[in-house]
């Protein structure tokens, strides 16, 4: 009985752990971010390229841009989701991009 408690005590607690660093991962900002810049691509450097556009980011107390590039994909019909910005409760904060 009492090893079930325990287990479960540290079963409770682990998720709770867990789920607090994703919290403390996340960076609120209360101002809002500015609009997207419009960016020139260019040309592809090549077959298979894929461009991944520019956004803001918040580095040492202010929002800065990170220019677009030209990028291979992971795999052949990989789509990029581009990082962006949500507004929640405790202000504003950015989801990472990633491949699809």
């Amino acid at each position: 009985m009492r090893l079930t408690s325990k287990l479960i005590a540290s079963t409770i607690l682990t998720a709770l752990l867990g789920t607090s660093e994703v919290w403390a991962q996340r960076t609120y900002v209360r101002t809002a971010p500015p609009p997207a810049r419009v960016q020139v691509r260019g040309r592809s450097p090549g077959p298979g390229f894929v461009w991944q556009p520019g956004y803001y980011r918040w580095r040492r107390g202010a929002y800065r841009w990170r220019p677009g590039i030209w990028v291979r994909p992971p795999a052949r019909r990989a789509v990029w989701v581009s990082p962006r910005w949500v507004h929640g409760r405790r202000g504003w904060y950015s989801t990472r991009g990633y491949w699809r």
